[in-house]
C-alpha cells in the first residue's frame, strides 16, 4: 500500500493534495484513535493508496508510517526552497552528519530507489513546460519513517508552490507509484541498486543513471555531505558506521563515485561494498548480475576492460577462446566498427584495451557453437580485402594479388605518380611503350593461426 504524507504547514504539500483528491476516486473515514494533527480525523483511501494530512512539517514527523495501515512505501509530498528556478524533485532523507533540519545525527530513513527511479519517469512525464525535473542528495530527516520513503517535490519557490499544473503534475507522478515496488528485484542475491558518493546537491550524474540505465539510486551523499560527515565523526570507526547505515537505508551492495574519495573509498570496501564507475553501470544494463559476475571471474572485471555482446542476457554456457593478435588488428584496421559489432553480435563477452575501444579478447563464446561463428564473422571483414579467405586447418589463409613496387623498379618504372597508378590497376607507359599493371603483382599469403 501507497501512504502520501500532506503536511498543512507546508503551501506546496497543500496544493499537491488538493490535487491528489481531485485525481482519484477516494473514499473518506474518520480516525479518532489519532489526533487530527498527527493524520487522525479526516483519512482518505483509493486502490492501494491511503492519504493523511499533518500539521507539523514533514522533516519533523518521526516514525509517520504508524500512522497509516500497513504501508509498503511512503511518499511526502512537499515544497523545494532554493534558487533553482521551477523545478520539480524527488530524494530520500538522512543525515550523514549533524542533523540540522530533522532526524537524527549520521542516521537515514530506509530509501525506495526502484520507486524513486519511476517517479523521477513520471515527473518528466508530467512536468508543465518550463519546469526542469531533478534529483538531490540525501540532505535532511527526517530519519525514522518506519518504511522506505521519499520526498516529491515543487520548486522552488512561492509562485511555483502555488501553481495549479505543478501541483497537478506532483500528484499525477505521486499515483502513478500505485503497485511500485520500493527496491528492484532481487538478483543472485543482490539489487541492481547504488549507493551515490561525491558530486553537486544535485546529483547530475545519478540523475543520468536512473534516466538511463536499468539501475536505480538510494542515498546520495554530496561532496558536501562528506565534509559534514568527516567533521562530525570522531572516529574513523564512526565515519564508517555512518557509511554501513547509508548502504543499508539503501539497499545497496554497490556504490558509484563521483570525484576523488580515498578514504571513502576504502570504507566502503571493508565495509563489503563494491566501489564502481559509471562505465560499470552502464555497460551491466540488461545484463544479468549473476552473469556479470561469473564472466568478470572468467575473463576480467569491466574496469579492467570486459565488455559484454548481445547475446549476455541468455541462458547459455560459455567457452572462453583467444583469437591471434594479428588477426585481429588486421580486422580492426580494415573495419573497426564492423569488427566490434561482429564481436557483440557473436560473444557473450569480451576483453578490451583503451577505454573499451579496441578489442583483444579473450572471448566467452556460448559452448555449444565454439569459436566458430566468431571465427566466420571476421573472416567475412578480411573477405572485404582478400581475394579469398579459406580455413586450412587451425589456420584462416588469406590471399591477395597486389602491386609490387620491386617488380616495378627493377623493369624501370620511375617511382611517384606512375607507381600510384600502377598500384591503383591502371595502365601507364615509360619510354613510349605501354606497361599494364598485371607485369607487377604479385600473390602475397597471409596465414592467421587460430
Amino acid at each position: 500500500m501507497l501512504a502520501i504524507v500532506v503536511s498543512r504547514a507546508d503551501e506546496a504539500s497543500e496544493h499537491v493534495g488538493q490535487r491528489l483528491l481531485e485525481l482519484a476516486d477516494w473514499t473518506e473515514s474518520t480516525d479518532d484513535s489519532r489526533a487530527d494533527a498527527d493524520g487522525g480525523g479526516t483519512v482518505y483511501r483509493t486502490d492501494g493508496i491511503e492519504l493523511r494530512e499533518f500539521d507539523a512539517l514533514h522533516l519533523d514527523l518521526d516514525g509517520v508510517a504508524a500512522a497509516f495501515d500497513d504501508p509498503d512505501l511512503l511518499v511526502f509530498a512537499s515544497r523545494h526552497a532554493g534558487e533553482t528556478d521551477e523545478l520539480l524533485t524527488a530524494h530520500h532523507t538522512g543525515n550523514f552528519g549533524a542533523a540540522e533540519f530533522g532526524g537524527a545525527d549520521g542516521s537515514f530513513a530506509r530509501a525506495c530507489p526502484n520507486a524513486h527511479r519511476r517517479v523521477v519517469e513520471s515527473l518528466t512525464e508530467h512536468a508543465p513546460d518550463g519546469y526542469e525535473v531533478g534529483m538531490e542528495c540525501t540532505h535532511h530527516g527526517p530519519t525514522d519513517v518506519g518504511v522506505p520513503s521519499m520526498f516529491v517535490e515543487v520548486g522552488s519557490a512561492a509562485p511555483q508552490w502555488r501553481d495549479p499544473d505543478a501541483a497537478e503534475a506532483v500528484a499525477r507522478a505521486i499515483l502513478d507509484l500505485d503497485g511500485v515496488a520500493p527496491d528492484t528485484p532481487r538478483e543472485d542475491g543482490s539489487r541492481r541498486q547504488l549507493l551515490g558518493i561525491g558530486g553537486g546537491h544535485y546529483a547530475p550524474r545519478f540523475e543520468r543513471v536512473v534516466r538511463e540505465t536499468d539501475w536505480a539510486v538510494g542515498h546520495v551523499a554530496a561532496d558536501w555531505c562528506l565534509d559534514d560527515l568527516e567533521e562530525w565523526a570522531e572516529t574513523d570507526e564512526q565515519r564508517r558506521t555512518v557509511l554501513q547505515r547509508a548502504v543499508e537505508a539503501s539497499g545497496a551492495d554497490f556504490a558509484l563515485f563521483e570525484g576523488d574519495r580515498p578514504t571513502i573509498a576504502a570504507d566502503l570496501e571493508t565495509l563489503g561494498v563494491r566501489v564502481v564507475e559509471e562505465t560499470f553501470v552502464r555497460e551491466t544494463t540488461g545484463v544479468p548480475l549473476d552473469r556479470v559476475a561469473a564472466l568478470e571471474a572468467d575473463l576480467t572485471t569491466v574496469g579492467d576492460g570486459l565488455r559484454f555482446g548481445d547475446r549476455a542476457s541468455e541462458a547459455e554456457e560459455w567457452s572462453v577462446v583467444d583469437l591471434p593478435s594479428d588477426l585481429l588488428t588486421e580486422v580492426s584496421g580494415i573495419d573497426d566498427e564492423a569488427t566490434r559489432r561482429q564481436v557483440e553480435r557473436t560473444a557473450l563477452a569480451f576483453v578490451t584495451e583503451q577505454n573499451g575501444t579496441v578489442v583483444t579478447g579473450p572471448f566467452a563464446v556460448p559452448a555449444a557453437a565454439g569459436r566458430g561463428p566468431l571465427v566466420d564473422a571476421l573472416r567475412d571483414i578480411l573477405e572485404r580485402k582478400y581475394d579469398s579467405v579459406t580455413r586450412d586447418g587451425d589456420e584462416l589463409v588469406a590471399r591477395e594479388t597486389a602491386f609490387d613496387p620491386s617488380l616495378a623498379e627493377t623493369a624501370g618504372v620511375p617511382e611517384g605518380p606512375k607507381f600510384g597508378r600502377l598500384a591503383a590497376g591502371e595502365p601507364v607507359e615509360v619510354d613510349g611503350e605501354r606497361i599494364t599493371p598485371e607485369r607487377f603483382q604479385r600473390e602475397r599469403i597471409r596465414r592467421f593461426e587460430l
